[in-house]
């Protein structure tokens, strides 16, 4: 297996739309939770979400390729020009040793539900023939192969909200297993849509607080559902020979991948947290630091069920270290960014090993005493960090986690 660093991170969020303001907010406990603006809620008690702010496509990407994108699209290219300019790799010419594993839980929603309008209000030549190449959820990867010159392996991924940790975890493993020597790699997501709110909300699965500060809630007796979030995380990961030959900086070492599957139900996790301990535990190095020396993004929702089971998980995972370890959820802060999620707490996992800083959960204020771990309340935390660990966890009973070293050389 051939050793696997980080060289580029980009990122458009709720709380920041670069890696920098993104980290700025989450350390300071900045939360992007607010009252939806993207459509009239006065007919619903869910008016609140976690919206991308002051992110104008077009200066970033051009009038063209925003008439021709949907915003999922247009949230992974942005978030991939600043990984892309970050890690200094050449992107001029065709390379077939560079690959894209991108992914989105849902895809095009907004150009879903307004092309399906269109059909209602004026029939079937009123749909745009833009529709199906701006909706369809490989798209994405597509559209950042075609612009990076990337003709090695293009492989959309969706796992529900694990997306975009699974699609950083399988393009680790083909670069470390030599099918590749660089891949792009991450996960992009905007499905804050009056029929996205209103199916999460109808399964039970949305917050329906009214108070921006008391919605998101992870680990907290509180606790009563997620908050939609949206927007996308890019890495630019290589070989690490491949990346040292041409004088990358690099950011962290990836020493790990677990992707297990509950197999149990369709939105609920398994009780107990079996699979979601196998998958971190795959992850993990074979030699492990003192487990305070341990930082775990956590997948951290907010709702009952997978609060618990994360906490179970953990304490399967390490056994009485589990009470060592400094974990937090910076759900808290972004809402749940769904299949873009994963992508964006792998960078928050990132910048905890780079600064020896981990974010907190912000308004936990009654801890849920079946989730009595060490869950970061409130304010960041100044430790060494020397391995960091994202969890995700997706409908379907997907479940994966990655693993992170500072790099040694």
């Amino acid at each position: 297996m051939r050793r696997v660093v980080v060289t580029g991170m980009g990122a458009i969020t709720p709380v920041g739309n670069s890696v920098a303001e993104f980290y700025d907010s989450i350390i300071n406990g900045k939360s992007g939770i607010s009252f939806i603006t993207k459509f009239d809620t006065s007919d619903s008690k869910y008016k609140i979400a976690a919206e991308v702010k002051d992110f104008s496509p077009e200066e970033v990407l051009g009038k063209t390729v925003v008439r021709k994108t949907d915003p999922y699209v247009q949230f992974a290219l942005a978030a991939t020009l600043e990984a892309v300019r970050d890690s200094g790799l050449d992107c001029s010419e065709e390379n077939d040793r560079l690959s894209v594993y991108y992914g989105s839980g849902i895809g095009g929603f907004n150009t879903f539900c307004k092309e399906h309008a269109a059909l209602l209000g004026g029939g079937s030549r009123k749909v745009s023939p833009q529709f199906i190449p701006k909706m369809i959820s490989n798209i994405a990867a597509g559209n950042i192969a075609i612009e990076y010159k990337a003709t090695g392996a293009c492989v959309a991924v969706s796992t529900a909200c694990a997306t975009g940790t699974t699609a950083i975890g399988e393009a680790y493993r083909a670069v470390a297993c030599g099918f590749t020597d660089a891949a792009i790699c991450g996960g992009s997501e905007a499905a804050i849509e009056p029929l996205a709110v209103a199916g999460f909300a109808n399964c039970q699965a949305l917050s329906a607080s009214d108070d921006p500060d008391a919605a998101s809630l992870p680990f907290d007796s509180r606790r009563a559902g997620f908050v939609m979030g949206e927007g996308a995380g890019t890495l630019v990961i290589e070989e690490l020979d491949h990346a040292l030959a041409r004088g990358a900086k690099i950011y962290a070492e990836i020493c790990g991948y677990g992707s297990t599957c509950d197999a149990h139900h369709v939105t609920a996790p398994a009780p107990g947290g079996v699979q979601v301990a196998k998958a971190i535990k795959a992850a993990l190095p074979e030699k492990l630091p003192n487990a305070g020396k341990i930082y775990i993004n956590a997948h951290g929702t907010g709702t009952p069920l997978n609060d618990k089971t994360e906490t179970a998980a953990f304490k399967l995972a390490f056994g009485e270290d589990a009470y060592k370890l400094h974990i937090s959820s910076t759900k808290s802060m972004t809402g749940h960014m769904l299949g873009a999620a994963g992508a964006v707490e792998a960078i928050a996992a990132i910048l905890a090993i780079k600064n020896n800083k981990i974010p907190p959960t912000v308004n936990l204020k009654s801890p849920d005493p079946e989730c009595d771990l060490d869950y970061t309340p409130n304010v960041a935390l100044e430790t060494e960090v020397a391995v960091a660990i994202s969890t995700s966890l997706g409908f379907g009973g997907h479940n994966a986690c990655l693993a992170f070293i500072p790099y040694k050389g």
